[in-house]
């Protein structure tokens, strides 16, 4: 490994050398959507959703994952001091948000900024440790912290480990009228070593008709060099893409969502099929529904059981489903104390279960209320075997209420049922049936 070119500056604050060195955590596994129930109880590398605070999960995967990331794309708070709520409300006009059913969502407010420097600086260390020798950290930040933040990697990585700094640009309306319109965030990019990948061919793009019809035009074009228009041109380190406000069918309504194009992009150049992605602040999932959809393999975190339950619900919304596994540490993920109120029907091995509600007597808006709900057909009482599962997508007024399975020998089983909300809350129950 080389000797770290030492940056030309660095940055100090009062409370940091006073940072703490990391703590590891339990995670406990909860679930798992997975063909063969040993593969959950053995196998530790499957895809997987993690609910916890994401310095302790990191530092807890350093035992058994230390250098095994290809890619980690983080999109963390921006120090923007506000508070965003989630949207749950379904057939909403987008243009009246006053009238929209919200939740709480995730909260980017701090004592003080050194306080989210502390954050921030130790996370970006740990993830150092947890990336591959070849492997690249994508951090996507706005004005409000992302000149702090590359003093911070240049410490961590070495200045010279500066491969990008990539603006998103995108539009939309704003209440600015004292200043010009912020419209872009900025993606720091390094890389652990100068051995990385990037996958020019899997990422360009086509050339501007302009260029085409000029090469056309003139054999004098380009100062002599002539491209090669049909291959297409790797993309300059501005990007546009639509915000995903302006994707009717990406959003989730999880606040601060990023578009699917961008995390293409990243993935698609930093990456390999195979390749391990992490994104510990995973919010909505997109990093994690790219990464599977393209072939990869995926660890998400997050502190948030909001983020979680829309990060869950997107992977079983997936086109191909995928084994994945869910765990927590701390917090645990929402668990009501009323239980799902079903009905089975029984015909010889034919089984079918009913949702018929919720034992809360504060939910009045049963099925409207639920998102997604699931069944364990042979549960063992520690971890939820996700078998089957019925899953609302994000614009579908009705969700079905029964699910059917037939079992192959007769027995008396134990048959879990576990149930979703849009608030990200869960609610559970099992039941006994003799075949």
């Amino acid at each position: 490994m080389r000797s770290k070119k030492e940056p030309f500056a660095t940055l100090n604050w009062d409370s940091r050398s006073k940072l703490q060195l990391p703590l590891t955590t339990e995670l406990k596994l909860i679930s798992g959507v997975l063909k063969h129930t040993d593969v959950l109880q053995t196998d530790k590398s499957v895809n997987r959703l993690i609910l916890g605070d994401n310095l302790q999960v990191m530092s807890t995967l350093l035992t058994a994952q230390e250098a095994q990331y290809d890619l980690i794309y983080v999109d963390p708070p921006f120090l923007t001091g506000k508070a965003y709520s989630a949207r749950i409300g379904r057939n909403e006009d987008s243009r009246r948000p006053s009238d929209w059913e919200t939740t709480e969502g995730y909260t980017d407010s701090w004592d003080d900024p050194t306080s989210y420097l502390n954050m921030l600086f130790t996370r970006l260390q740990v993830m150092y440790q947890l990336l591959a020798p070849t492997g690249t950290l994508y951090l996507h930040l706005d004005w409000h912290a992302s000149a702090y933040a590359r003093i911070l990697l240049d410490e961590i990585f070495g200045p010279d480990r500066l491969l990008n700094e990539i603006v998103w640009v995108y539009h939309g309306p704003s209440p600015i009228r004292s200043a010009f319109n912020r419209k872009h965030d900025t993606i720091l990019v390094y890389t652990k070593s100068s051995d990385y990948v990037f996958n020019v061919d899997d990422v360009r793009v086509p050339y501007n008709p302009s260029t085409i019809k000029t090469f056309a035009s003139s054999d004098r074009a380009g100062f002599g060099k002539v491209p090669d228009l049909d291959r297409g041109k790797v993309p300059e380190d501005w990007w546009y893409f639509p915000v995903v406000a302006r994707l009717h069918n990406e959003r989730t309504g999880y606040p601060t969502q990023k578009p699917e194009a961008l995390l293409e992009r990243i993935i698609l150049a930093s990456s390999n099929p195979g390749d391990l992605v992490g994104d510990f602040f995973c919010g909505a999932g997109t990093t994690l529904a790219v990464a599977a959809r393209l072939g990869r393999r995926w660890l998400g975190c997050d502190l948030t059981p909001l983020a979680i339950h829309t990060s869950y619900r997107r992977m079983l919304l997936q086109e191909e489903l995928q084994d994945f596994s869910l765990w927590q540490s701390e917090p645990e993920l929402p668990m009501t104390s009323h239980e799902p109120i079903v009905a089975i029907k029984q015909d010889q091995e034919h089984v079918e279960i009913q949702l018929c509600g919720i034992a809360d007597e504060t939910i009045d808006d049963f099925p409207e209320s639920i998102d997604l709900w699931e069944v364990d057909w042979h549960h063992k009482g520690k971890i939820f075997q996700s078998g089957s599962q019925v899953v609302r997508g994000w614009r579908e007024k009705e969700i079905p209420l029964s699910i059917s399975h037939t079992y192959v020998k007769p027995a008396t089983y134990q048959i879990g049922i576990r149930v979703g909300d849009s608030k990200g809350r869960y609610s559970y129950t099992v039941k006994e049936i003799s075949i």
